[in-house]
């Protein structure tokens, strides 16, 4: 692996441009970053298509939009805020802060950790791409036969089969990278039992990601191979099922919810005791309650399918199933307000998201408890009621716990303190937006209206809910655009935001803000959990004294690298190849020819790059 010596006497020389540093980084601090941006335009565009649904369903018989740019909008809408929004979202404080609660300079593989970010990047940009010649239009569950080629003649499902393919091998790319550097790279003293709940639910969230995604991988080659060579997987004139479509999207779908939600367990774990200014309560049971819902989503997948006529057997299991797992996330609530209670509480800005998380997503959980009765479910399933209960869950849940995590690592990550004053302004539009856009959808669904339709009759009882939940919509919209006014005015000031300005108990905390490249001059030793707290009731102090910058004498740091993203782009390039012309008998074409020796060539010379190539000194 290329190093780079930090040597102070070429301290503060550059030898590349700022663009070529950021290509070519392997620091997890940069590719979190550029993790969180990238993510952050694609929960815009996300935002953006959600506001068209909203428009189009104000009041009845609208035509603003085509019935079939109504179906790439909903489509397009549900995958990007899943796999392109909400997970690197994560992924961004996963790349941040793992390293730096367990006490590591890095992560333990660099360089695959910065192909995973151009993979997801170029992936992103390929599905958006999509609208140019026809996005994809099947749903973001594709279901067979509707995506087969029968059904969807054009591009747009290829679109989605092949994006998703390329997204899933940057999530297990991330996957194995943070389970290794979790296991492998903890401080001396970090017991698995004295490490951050933040990085616990990371753990657990690598360990569902590498069990699931390849259940979808499956599933993606199976419709691929249907649409691209005629095979019939899914075809029942052919011998195939397209129930087996559904039992393999939902075996990786519903472990999906929780690697959505797991880590903003995590982040509300870390938030509530420091701003109640006790430890977690329970920290043991919230380790395994964690771990009890991790092994528990891989048994619940049918609840999706109640409709579809499993029989009163597999209906029966797949409910006690789904009414078991509401122990476990019991659990946990019971344990944040017990965190809670007894408290020195400081109502400072991520407070007041992390306490709104646990109000929305304790409503979003009961509606899910309610879906596990078969026979209600029967009622709800395909209607708003449905969706209403999914936004609790991930944007009462996962978004306002991310938002959270933003305000309360935004100092660490940047220097700089978002405005407080605005930042509160930021939290009640937006839980009045969210509350108004989804809660009246309970009453629609109830009522009958339907999932994915493109228009209704008025007279039915869904005009009013409608038209409240477009208003909420557009609030909602207003409260993002204050969020962005906070990062711009707080981006004008001096980054002179303390180390430890929350009086924060992770390690994180003990390091400069921002961090130094090689996080930590000397590497710690952990005595417990709240090492930081701990070091301070040892000091006889509420803050430890700010750290002092060192010059990184002797640390050796990976080498920025050109071949992750030139890997990245070898397989962009030979997935895209199976859905353009195919001239010869060969499976994907000249142009997955090309991507196929990009990627061969930039793994071999990525694996016998010599030392110290491309190496800045410092």
């Amino acid at each position: 692996m290329a190093t780079t010596v930090l040597d102070p006497a070429h301290a503060g020389t550059r030898s590349r441009s700022v663009l070529v540093e950021w290509l070519t980084t392997v620091d997890h601090k940069k590719i979190g970053i550029m993790y969180g941006a990238s993510a952050f335009v694609f929960f815009l565009i996300g935002g953006l298509e959600a506001l068209l649904i909203r428009a189009q369903l104000a009041g009845p018989n609208k035509d603003l939009i085509s019935p079939e740019f109504y179906n790439q909008l909903f489509t397009m809408h549900g995958t990007t805020m899943i796999f392109l929004a909400v997970m690197p979202l994560s992924a961004m404080f996963f790349n941040f802060f793992i390293p730096l609660q367990i006490g590591a300079r890095d992560v333990a593989f660099p360089r695959l950790n910065a192909m995973s970010l151009w993979v997801f990047l170029l992936g992103g940009i390929f599905l958006n791409a999509s609208f140019i010649w026809g996005a994809p239009n099947g749903g973001w569950f594709g279901y067979a036969p509707l995506s087969g080629r029968q059904y969807s003649p054009g591009v747009n499902m290829d679109f989605w089969v092949i994006g998703l393919q390329i997204l899933g091998i940057a999530s297990l790319a991330a996957g194995v990278n943070f389970f290794t550097t979790i296991l492998n790279m903890r401080a001396r003293g970090m017991t698995l039992m004295r490490m951050p709940m933040f990085t616990w639910s990371t753990l657990v969230t690598q360990v569902l990601v590498l069990l699931s995604f390849p259940v979808i991988t499956v599933a993606l080659i199976y419709l691929m191979v249907d649409r691209v060579f005629g095979t019939g997987f899914f075809v029942p004139a052919a011998g195939g099922d397209p129930m087996l479509w559904q039992h393999l999207f939902w075996v990786f779908g519903h472990p999906e919810v929780y690697i959505l939600i797991l880590p903003a367990f995590g982040i509300i774990s870390e938030i509530l005791p420091v701003f109640s200014r006790k430890p977690l309560f329970g920290y043991s049971a919230m380790v395994f309650s964690m771990a009890f819902i991790a092994f528990l989503g891989f048994g619940v997948w049918s609840h999706h399918m109640f409709s579809t006529g499993m029989g009163p057997l597999a209906d029966s299991f797949f409910s006690l199933a789904t009414m078991l797992i509401a122990i476990p996330t019991g659990v946990k609530i019971f344990n944040w307000i017990g965190t809670i209670w007894g408290g020195s509480i400081q109502l400072r800005t991520p407070m007041y998201f992390a306490l709104g998380f646990i109000a929305m997503f304790i409503m979003g959980g009961l509606s899910g408890v309610m879906h596990s009765v078969a026979p209600a479910d029967l009622q709800q399933t395909d209607s708003y009621f449905v969706v209403a209960h999914f936004h609790y869950v991930l944007f009462g849940g996962s978004i306002f716990a991310i938002t959270a995590g933003a305000y309360y690592w935004w100092p660490k990550m940047f220097g700089r303190m978002l405005d407080e004053g605005i930042g509160k302004a930021h939290f009640w539009l937006m839980l009045t937006g969210f509350n108004l856009t989804f809660f009246p959808m309970h009453f629609a669904g109830l009522l009958g209206m339907p999932r994915r339709i493109y228009t209704y009759p008025g007279g039915l009882g869904f005009d009013t809910y409608n038209l409240l939940a477009t208003v909420g919509a557009f609030v909602l919209a207003v409260s993002i655009l204050v969020f962005m006014w906070n990062v711009v005015r707080t981006w004008r000031r001096p980054a002179d935001a303390p180390a430890d300005p929350w009086g924060g108990a992770t390690l994180e905390w003990a390091i400069p803000s921002p961090p130094q490249e090689w996080n930590f001059t000397e590497e710690p030793v952990v005595s417990g959990k709240d090492e930081l707290w701990t070091l301070k009731r040892a000091a006889g102090v509420r803050t430890l004294p700010e750290p002092a910058r060192s010059d990184g004498r002797g640390i050796h740091l990976p080498g920025p690298s050109w071949w992750p993203l030139i890997v990245a782009i070898g397989i962009l390039l030979f997935m895209v190849g199976f859905m353009l012309p195919r001239p010869w008998a060969f499976p994907f074409g000249p142009v997955g020819l090309v991507g196929f020796v990009i990627t061969l060539v930039g793994i071999f010379k990525w694996a016998y790059e010599p030392p110290d190539a491309h190496a800045t000194p410092h």
